[in-house]
């Protein structure tokens, strides 16, 4: 029998696959993340342990912690955890891909449209008593339908984006560094090229050190005057200042954005005071369904580990794994 650290309350029956399969199981009841010195006092003395984005895993933490076989995130990303770090000490570390391609891709052409027609900005209006006729001018915004779409990273999310896209009747094209040809979608080489034929950017890569503040001053500065910028992918992928300046000036015409950097931004924060700004809690993948089957996913890959098995969804391969 061994011992499951479990860092939030999940959907679906995770906690019941583990116990089925004989192991006991902790979960963190906050809604909150555990404190890091809690996360270690909790881990110390577990065998496998499923996480979140918001749990940080670390080297020092692992040596802290020598039954530790198994790190299951509960997500695509795992820019909380090393990899090599984790397969150094011969650790599991296992993700969740597969399941929310699909989902999130709803979510992102959700956000898309939302800008585009400025729904959450004409909503908050209407709240605040600013109805007061039909009118010509009001809260006017630029078709999707016939639009160009630039999407920067064609994994699974971003061709389930492109796919929406086309049944929009949308000229799509992508700027990716993975060779990849996708039906309908044109493929330039740089992205500049992109960003400047672009009427909305939509960003699907994982934040690496060479994504990082990907999108800066220069590259707003390259796109349309009028041209709608979606981030479902990291926060880390933007510099928010020069996205701030960018908006301002009007350099682009508005920005929807699931992820920031740092989550959850400060309620100072200035893009908050901007009405051409959508924000939302990193939901993109929040349907019953997908959190339920990553969840479910995520105990699979532990059980597959503490049975001495590799985990079906491994993103490392330690030399030599804890526990054999």
């Amino acid at each position: 029998m061994a011992h499951v650290y479990v860092t939030r309350e999940l959907p679906g029956r995770p906690l019941e696959l583990l116990r089925s399969a004989g192991h006991t199981v902790d979960t963190w009841p906050g809604e909150l993340p555990p404190p890091a010195d809690v996360l270690r006092e909790r881990l110390r003395d577990a065998d496998a342990a499923i996480t979140l984005l918001t749990d940080r895993i670390t080297g020092e933490l692992l040596d802290d912690c020598p039954n530790l076989r198994v790190v299951a995130n509960v997500a695509v990303g795992y820019d909380n955890v090393d990899p090599a770090v984790a397969a150094e000490h011969g650790v599991w570390l296992t993700n969740t891909p597969g399941v929310l391609a699909e989902t999130t891709a709803d979510f992102a052409f959700a956000l898309l449209l939302a800008a585009a027609r400025r729904v959450v900005e004409s909503d908050r209006d209407t709240r605040a008593g600013g109805w007061k006729t039909w009118s010509p001018t009001g809260f006017l915004g630029p078709d999707v339908h016939g639009a160009t779409l630039g999407i920067v990273g064609l994994g699974e999310i971003g061709q389930a984006v492109a796919r929406r896209a086309l049944g929009f009747d949308m000229r799509v094209l992508a700027y990716t560094r993975t060779p990849r040809d996708v039906p309908g979608v044109s493929r330039v080489a740089g992205l500049r090229e992109l960003l400047a034929a672009s009427d909305f950017v939509s960003v699907h890569v994982p934040l690496t050190g060479q994504t990082q503040h990907m999108f800066g001053r220069d590259a707003f500065a390259a796109m349309k005057p009028g041209a709608v910028f979606v981030n479902t992918a990291r926060g880390g992928v933007v510099d928010q200042e020069a996205l701030v300046a960018a908006l301002r000036e009007r350099r682009i015409a508005g920005a929807a954005l699931d992820v920031t950097d740092p989550e959850p931004l400060p309620l100072d924060h200035a893009l908050y005071t901007l009405p051409n700004v959508i924000i939302t809690p990193h939901i993109a993948s929040a349907s019953v369904a997908t959190r339920s089957r990553m969840a479910e996913m995520a105990a699979r890959n532990v059980i597959a580990v503490l049975d001495g098995k590799e985990p079906p969804n491994a993103v490392n391969r330690p030399a030599e794994p804890r526990g054999r």
